[in-house]
């Protein structure tokens, strides 16, 4: 018999906590807004915290509250922000595609080397011995930094240099934060003739550290028809405002720094 009292005590046990569950449960339930979920989906799912918030959660609810905006999320790409707008109500704003480009064309060979580096590898601890490996202090180390933060498999390390892949790049910006020598840059997709040295020296200094550094000689800036590139601190800078996109000042370019994409 102690058996069954002890059984029976057991169940009615289980019957009360499972009624004051119930109970807590009905009384102090929280009415979640099902938009909540619903931008989620739209999101890139990588918790990247691009958008300035915790994760893709914090900002979905951001943004069904109004304290964030419906194309706060990059990696959501034009087809996201287009859902999330729909969800909420609102227009699409015009957006472009963003895309990182690398401002360099420092390759291991192009790039005069200071000292072989046997170190940890990691572009910010090298950047801190003796400014890094590379003579130009404007190159990119190519460690792979910027590879490690990208959560989307964008960029590839080549030859002492970061190669990002346009069409797997969602512009979140970690390879901007993770490069101690800020040789990223996120720029528009139409964005594609681009000086890709940011060497400020003097030519003859610039030159002598990279082959392939802009000396500011100029010829881009006589040779473009729409005023659209300046010479300023030592290399060219296009205006992409006023850029037609002709090519015309990467033909004529004796050092090869400016491409197109």
């Amino acid at each position: 018999m102690t058996i069954v009292y002890a059984g029976l005590l057991l169940g009615a046990l289980g019957l009360a906590f499972g009624g004051l569950l119930t109970f807590a449960a009905r009384k102090f339930h929280v009415q979640v807004d099902e938009r909540i979920e619903q931008v989620k989906e739209c999101l890139g799912g990588a918790n990247c915290g691009a958008c300035g918030y915790a994760g893709c959660d914090a900002f979905a609810a951001a943004v069904v509250a109004g304290k964030a905006p419906v194309n706060g999320c990059a990696p959501a790409g034009e087809k996201g922000v287009r859902r999330i707008s729909e969800i909420m109500g609102q227009a699409a704003p015009d957006t472009e595609k963003m895309v990182a480009r690398v401002l360099c064309q420092g390759e291991n060979g192009v790039a005069m080397e200071r000292y072989a580096y046997d170190g940890y590898k990691s572009c910010a601890v090298a950047a801190s011995l003796a400014g890094g490996p590379k003579d130009c202090r404007f190159a990119c180390i190519g460690l792979g930094d910027c590879q490690d933060k990208c959560k989307f498999g964008a960029i590839t390390m080549a030859n002492g240099i970061a190669q990002i892949d346009p069409e797997k790049c969602t512009a979140c910006g970690a390879c901007v934060k993770a490069c101690p020598r800020s040789v990223i840059s996120l720029l528009p997709l139409s964005q594609n003739i681009i000086v890709r040295c940011r060497n400020s020296d003097t030519a003859r200094a610039a030159r002598a550290v990279c082959m392939d550094a802009c000396i500011g000689c100029g010829r881009c800036k006589k040779e473009c028809q729409y005023e659209a590139i300046i010479v300023e601190n030592g290399f060219a800078h296009i205006d992409h405002e006023k850029c037609t996109r002709c090519g015309a000042c990467a033909k004529v370019c004796p050092c090869g720094c400016i491409t197109i994409e």
